[in-house]
């Protein structure tokens, strides 16, 4: 699969924010309640839709039900200008009834079905099993032979279905949650292995 820089650097931004959200200081599952939490601060997150729309994106968590893996693969191969309206994916993605009246909200403004397109390609991503997606920490240059690695690896794993490999997403679960560590590393604070 191929992902463009846009979705590159925006799913990199969206697991970090997933992370973050996922545990609380004493390691302790709060995915949950964070999500609502967002999801009721709607209104506020709306302002960010342009400078931080992976933050936005996170309360269409599990929002999405992907009926054609083809279209968004497409879709997450194109820059940001070059995304597909919001309504010419209705036969492709269906929305959680929980998540409709989210979305009206996120379509009132101006840059709403943009954010719909890209919270749905973030999801795709973020869900999907065995993604060939370099960890969040590998946005330098300086760190060619690891994305060279990656990809290398993704290709021995890929077969038919991709969906089929159960260790893979526990290796890519490994690999979100080390990728999260990583990232919280560079930002000063302390490893949850360590």
């Amino acid at each position: 699969m191929s992902i463009s820089p846009f979705f590159h650097g925006l799913n990199s931004a969206y697991q970090a924010e997933m992370d973050d959200l996922t545990s609380d200081s004493e390691g302790k599952d709060v995915l949950r309640q964070r999500l609502a939490v967002k999801r009721k601060e709607l209104s506020f997150l709306r302002q960010m839709i342009e400078i931080s729309p992976e933050m936005v994106a996170v309360v269409f968590n599990q929002a999405f039900q992907f009926k054609r893996p083809s279209v968004m693969e497409d879709l997450v191969s194109r820059e940001s200008d070059e995304l597909p309206d919001w309504d010419t994916l209705a036969d492709t993605v269906v929305l959680q009834p929980w998540a409709q009246v989210l979305a009206q909200e996120i379509l009132k403004e101006p840059m709403g079905e943009w954010l719909m397109t890209v919270a749905a390609g973030l999801e795709y991503l973020y869900a999907k099993p065995g993604k060939p997606v370099a960890p969040a920490h590998d946005a330098g240059d300086d760190d060619d032979t690891d994305a060279e690695d990656a990809g290398e690896h993704n290709d021995q794993d890929q077969s038919d279905d991709p969906f089929s490999d159960a260790d893979d997403d526990e290796g890519s679960a490994r690999r979100r949650e080390e990728a999260g560590q990583d990232w919280m590393e560079a930002q000063g604070f302390d490893r949850k292995d360590r």
